[in-house]
């Protein structure tokens, strides 16, 4: 094979990988650790909803134990109070 043929055929594979590097995206060098920082944010955004959530649920179970308390109260007092 001639000097120039194969400075023509490593161009072109070349040029292919760069082209299919760019077109999927997962050779680039960057590319871990911006998979790495979405997964990161998306799991913390999780994780402040699953704790906003868990807050605003435990606030509602003692409103709602306080609620019972109070109809028990009423109750009590509505069969052994004074008449």
């Amino acid at each position: 094979m001639s000097l120039s043929r194969r400075a023509w055929i490593v161009a072109a594979s070349v040029g292919a990988v760069e082209a299919l590097k760019d077109q999927v995206g997962l050779c680039r060098w960057n590319y871990p650790l911006k998979s790495l920082a979405q997964h990161t944010k998306n799991n913390m955004r999780s994780y402040s909803q699953a704790k906003k959530l868990s807050s605003s649920l435990i606030a509602k179970n003692e409103k709602a134990e306080q609620s019972e308390e109070s109809l028990r109260k009423v109750m009590y007092l509505s069969c052994w109070g004074p008449n």
